[in-house]
């Protein structure tokens, strides 16, 4: 039997089963960060992992906020009328005839006409107080001498400055026709930044308690009750200026 010698065999390393892991854990660590990625852009799609942000949406802007100034509403209101006391007739002195019997002449006392009223609405319950006067037209339109007659005033504040856009309400019966007309304080500057006005007519007419003005806030409701007032077919009286302040 012939000798011979056993060589130990060789070895070699299989790759093969190694590099099929690695591209196994390198696919599963790319489905998770794919699958992160399309979640924060889901979320978040102004996100910088977003290569196509949407676009931002454009800013609007306002150039006029009017702030509305809201006054709550408070229990129903009376108008009190504070009328300027009519003069009284001094009374003729009693005189005593001296022993010659002389008659004494007496002079009578004249009666003073009674200016007309300036109507002061004083403060009550309600939020809002009235001032009613009484100008001719031509202080604020002198092209129209006698030839128009109207209601005008302005809205005041506790501290005494305008506020604008709150209601003003007219109303009733003149010169034998219905009158309804609406305004807001601010659109008459020429009685003020808080100013207003509304037309009655063509020519003065004298009424009594026929007409009302009331003043409501932004949402209509009222902050003083209907104020009734007088017209006067005077042309040094055709403008019936209201001044509204607010007492609280």
């Amino acid at each position: 039997m012939d000798n011979f010698e056993l060589k130990p065999e060789r070895k070699t390393f299989n790759w093969k089963p190694l590099v099929w892991n690695l591209l196994t854990l390198v696919v599963l660590l790319g489905s998770c960060f794919l699958a992160y990625f399309f979640l924060t852009i889901f979320n978040h799609p102004n996100s910088p992992l977003n290569p196509f942000p949407p676009a931002s949406l454009p800013t609007l802007y306002q150039t006029i906020t009017p702030t509305f100034t809201l006054i709550p509403r408070e229990p129903t209101w009376t108008p009190t009328t504070t009328v300027q006391p009519s003069p009284s007739r001094t009374k003729a002195p009693t005189w005593t005839l001296l022993p010659e019997m002389i008659t004494p002449s007496i002079t009578d006392t004249p009666t003073l006409a009674p200016t007309e009223p300036t109507q002061t609405i004083t403060s009550t319950p309600m939020p809002v107080s009235a001032k009613i006067t009484y100008l001719a037209s031509t202080d604020f339109h002198p092209e129209k001498n006698c030839n128009w007659s109207g209601v005008a005033g302005k809205v005041l504040g506790t501290d005494g400055k305008p506020i604008q856009f709150l209601e003003i309400l007219l109303g009733g019966i003149y010169d034998g026709k219905p009158i309804s007309s609406l305004t807001l304080s601010g659109n008459a500057t020429a009685y003020g930044q808080s100013g207003f006005e509304l037309v009655l007519g063509d020519h003065p007419v004298a009424s009594t308690q026929t007409l009302w003005i009331q003043l409501l806030d932004n949402t209509a409701k009222p902050l003083t009750n209907r104020i009734y007032f007088d017209t006067y077919e005077g042309c040094t009286q055709n403008l019936v200026l209201v001044v509204f302040t607010k007492t609280r």
